[in-house]
C-alpha cells in the first residue's frame, strides 16, 4: 500500500475530538462510507436510491445499511482502543478517493488503514490494513458485520469455498428494512498475499443476533511489515432480485481479482473523472475547497444509474436523502459542464418519474407534470406533511424543465431532446399554463406559492418563481 505523492489533493486531521467529529466520505455513486473518530471503524454506510419509511416524518428516508467494514485489533491479548492509540492522523485523498487512518499502538505497532469505495465495482468496498511491528507481538484481527437497530429479521451466515488453489471465506448478513419492503445483504472476504495453504486460519464467532465476526491470528516479529485486505459487497433488492447471492458473488469476484487489480481499476476511473478539474494558482486553501466540492459531487453520483443527488450526497442521512431543487439548480450545472454523462443520469432520474409528476399535477387540479419538492424512489411527494413546502414550493417544476433544456444546449443531442428532453419540457409547460392566472390581455400571475425564501409562505408573484417559469416556457416554445 504505497501512498502516491500529490499536492493540493489531501484533507488532513490530526487533532481529532470524538465529541466534535464529522466524518469524511468515500463513495462511488452507489454506496457512501462515512468515517468515524475511532480508527478502523465506519460510522455509517449510505445506500443510494434505497429508501424506506423509518425515523422522521412518516416519509421515505434514505436507508442506512449494514456496517460490514469495522476492524478491531487485539495485541498480546489486549483490545486496541482509547488511550493506547497515539499519533492518530486521518486523511481524505481526493485524487485517489481514499480515506486513511494512521496511528501507533503503545509503541508496539504502527498501523495504516485505507478505505476505498471501489469506483470500478459500484457495490463493493475495499479496506487494506498495513502493520509494522516494533517488537515481537501476537496480533488478532477481527472483522464484524453489524446491523443497525432499525433492520429486521437479521440472519448471519459463514461459509468457506475451498478450491485447490484458493480458500474463500464468506462472512454474510441478510436483513429486511424497517417496513420489510427491502431486503439487504452484505458479504465480506479477506484477501491475503500469502500463497494458498499459508494464509491465516479464519475463526467465525456469533456475538449477537445483529452482529457476528470473522477473526484470525498472526505472529509478527520485530521489524516485520505485513498487510491484508478486506473486500465487502453491499446489495439490496432495490437493485438486485437476489441480493444475498449477488453480494456473495461480488465478494468472490473481488477477492479473486486481488487488491492490486481492484486498486488499479478504481484509480483509472478516478483519473478519468479528474480530467475535469478546476485548477487555482496561488491560493492552495481555495484550491482544496473547490476540489472537495467537486469530489463530493463526483463521489455521490455516477453515469448510467438514473439516480440523483440529495443536498448532502452520500455523506449522511441529512434531508432524508431526498432530491430537491438543489440538484437541478445548484449541483447539476457543474456536473453538466464537467461530467455531462453524470448530469444525464440526474435527468434520467426525473424522466423515469415523469408519470408520478403528472399524477401529482392531476391530484392538485392542474395539467402536465408537477414535480415533488422532496423526491425519493418512486417520484411521489415525500415532504413531511407539516412542511408546507411540499404542495407550494412549485418552482422546482420549472427548475427541472430548465435543467433539461440546459442539457440540450450543452450537448446539442437532438435524439435525446426528442426522446426525453421535450417530453419533460412539454409537461412542465402544460403545468404552468394551467397554473397561472390571467389578469388581463397578455398579463398573468402566479399566486399562493412559497418561493426560494422558504420563510415567506403563501405569497403572490414571487420574483424567482415568476422568472424561472417565464424562462422555462420560453425554452419549451
Amino acid at each position: 500500500m504505497v501512498k502516491q505523492p500529490s499536492t493540493g489533493w489531501q484533507i488532513e486531521a490530526t487533532q481529532i475530538d470524538p465529541k466534535h467529529y464529522f466524518g469524511a466520505m468515500v463513495a462511488n455513486g452507489m454506496i457512501g462510507l462515512v468515517s468515524d473518530a475511532h480508527p478502523m471503524h465506519i460510522k455509517e454506510v449510505i445506500l443510494n436510491g434505497v429508501y424506506d419509511r423509518y425515523q422522521r416524518g412518516r416519509v421515505s428516508n434514505i436507508l442506512k445499511g449494514f456496517n460490514p467494514l469495522d476492524l478491531d485489533l487485539i495485541i498480546d491479548g489486549h483490545w486496541v482502543g482509547g488511550e493506547d492509540i497515539t499519533d492518530l492522523r486521518q486523511e481524505l485523498d481526493m485524487k485517489r478517493a481514499t480515506f486513511s487512518n494512521s496511528f501507533q499502538v503503545e509503541g508496539k505497532l504502527q498501523v495504516r488503514q485505507e478505505v476505498v469505495a471501489l469506483r470500478s465495482l459500484p457495490y463493493c468496498a475495499l479496506v487494506t490494513l498495513q502493520v509494522s511491528a516494533h517488537e515481537d507481538i501476537e496480533l488478532t484481527v477481527s472483522n464484524a458485520i453489524t446491523a443497525p437497530d432499525h433492520l429486521r429479521e437479521v440472519q448471519n451466515f459463514y461459509s468457506e469455498i475451498d478450491r485447490p488453489h484458493v480458500k474463500i471465506p464468506l462472512l454474510t448478513s441478510v436483513a429486511k428494512s424497517p417496513s420489510g419492503r427491502i431486503q439487504l445483504a452484505a458479504s465480506n472476504s479477506y484477501i491475503f498475499d500469502e500463497p494458498h495453504g499459508k494464509e491465516p486460519n479464519i475463526i467465525h464467532e456469533d456475538w449477537d443476533f445483529n452482529r457476528h465476526l470473522a477473526k484470525f491470528n498472526k505472529t509478527l516479529r520485530k521489524g516485520q511489515t505485513w498487510q491484508f485486505s478486506l473486500v465487502s459487497s453491499i446489495c439490496t433488492s432495490a437493485h438486485f432480485t437476489d441480493p444475498q447471492n449477488e453480494a456473495e458473488r461480488l465478494s468472490i469476484y473481488a477477492k479473486l481479482e486481488g487488491q492490486q487489480r481492484l486498486r488499479e481499476r478504481h484509480q483509472a476511473e478516478w483519473d478519468e473523472l479528474w480530467k475535469s478539474d478546476i485548477e487555482i494558482v496561488g491560493d492552495p486553501n481555495t484550491q482544496k475547497e473547490v476540489r472537495l466540492m467537486l469530489y463530493y459531487l463526483y463521489a455521490s453520483a455516477r453515469a448510467g444509474t438514473a439516480l440523483s443527488l440529495s443536498p448532502v450526497g452520500l455523506s449522511g442521512l441529512g434531508y432524508n436523502g431526498h432530491v430537491f431543487w438543489d440538484t437541478e439548480l445548484w449541483m447539476y450545472p457543474a456536473l453538466l459542464v464537467m461530467q455531462p454523462a453524470i448530469a444525464k443520469s440526474l435527468l434520467d432520474y426525473r424522466f423515469e418519474r415523469l408519470e408520478a409528476a403528472k399524477q401529482n399535477a392531476f391530484a392538485h387540479g392542474f395539467k402536465g407534470a408537477m414535480f415533488p419538492w422532496e423526491s425519493a424512489d418512486d417520484g411521489s411527494e415525500q415532504t413531511p406533511v407539516w412542511a408546507l413546502t411540499g404542495p407550494f414550493q412549485q418552482h422546482i417544476t420549472a427548475c427541472v424543465g430548465w435543467a433539461f433544456w440546459k442539457y440540450y444546449q450543452r450537448t446539442q443531442d437532438k435524439v435525446w431532446l426528442a426522446e426525453k428532453g421535450y417530453p419533460v419540457l412539454k409537461e412542465v409547460a402544460a403545468f404552468w399554463c394551467s397554473r397561472v392566472e390571467r389578469k388581463g390581455p397578455g398579463q398573468f400571475e402566479i399566486n399562493n406559492v412559497i418561493g426560494a425564501n422558504e420563510f415567506e409562505e403563501n405569497i403572490d408573484n414571487n420574483a424567482f418563481t415568476n422568472g424561472i417559469v417565464k424562462t422555462v416556457l420560453q425554452n419549451a416554445t
